[in-house]
């Protein structure tokens, strides 16, 4: 598991991060802090492989944090998260070390981009001891297109075609309503883990898209909804090879 520490004195925004974050397999949050002072104190503590960085923050800054942690010697990797857009801030933060900057506000999608890409990276650099021109380009600098999940539209370890042609059919009920994970799990008859699951994949498609609203009492929902733009290119992951 890539360890996580979410830096950001909004609570609101850190919470959406959270709830980002916990979509996402392969990574767990160790902590948050609401300023650079306290992320000083966890990473002392625990180890921490990735930080979400906000910039605008109390006391110490997070450019201000990011030189101070490169001069710590500490070697947690870090994703800017945050609604400065001037360019000194952003050249300042990519000199600094900074895998991905961004801005806020963000669509879900572009923050799951960001993290997958970087889970890929650690994974390549965990099980290669040395690497090609071709393993940089394709994997670290992405000079080359990714390959979709199969030529043949395989689908991927656990996903049944039949199940997901089960949750597909339900999805398309919906008409463009959105819906949570529970709902859909209601309507299809199978668990919310397996549900889960299968929006996963679903989104990772872009076959659905998700977005957090907050209910009554303030806690974050994912609330999905179907992509009509993909609905016929989707297809293909439904039929026999």
């Amino acid at each position: 598991m890539i360890k996580v520490l979410i830096i950001e004195d909004d609570p609101m925004v850190a919470e959406l991060n959270r709830c980002y974050l916990e979509q996402i397999g392969g990574f767990q949050l160790v902590a948050s802090a609401g300023t650079a002072a306290d992320a000083l104190k966890v990473l002392k503590k625990k180890k921490v492989d990735l930080i979400l960085l906000d910039i605008f923050m109390p006391g110490i800054n997070g450019l201000e944090f990011l030189t101070q942690l490169r001069k710590s010697e500490i070697e947690s990797d870090v994703i800017i998260v945050s609604a400065s857009t001037d360019s000194q801030s952003i050249r300042k933060a990519l000199q600094h070390g900074a895998v991905d900057y961004l801005i806020k506000p963000f669509e879900y999608e572009r923050f799951r981009d960001a993290l997958n890409v970087y889970k890929k990276r650690e994974l390549l650099m965990k099980n290669k001891e040395t690497l090609s021109q071709k393993d940089l380009d394709k994997q670290i600098f992405n000079m080359e297109e990714e390959e979709t999940v199969d030529k043949k539209s395989d689908l991927p370890k656990g996903i049944s075609r039949d199940t997901l042609k089960l949750v597909w059919d339900h999805i398309l009920a919906t008409q463009g309503i959105s819906f949570t994970t529970e709902e859909m799990a209601l309507r299809a008859g199978i668990s919310r883990v397996s549900m889960s699951k299968y929006i996963s994949f679903l989104r990772e498609q872009e076959a659905v898209n998700t977005e957090i609203s907050y209910g009554a009492v303030g806690r974050p929902v994912s609330c999905h909804r179907i992509n009509q733009l993909k609905v016929k290119g989707f297809k293909k992951y439904l039929k026999e090879i």
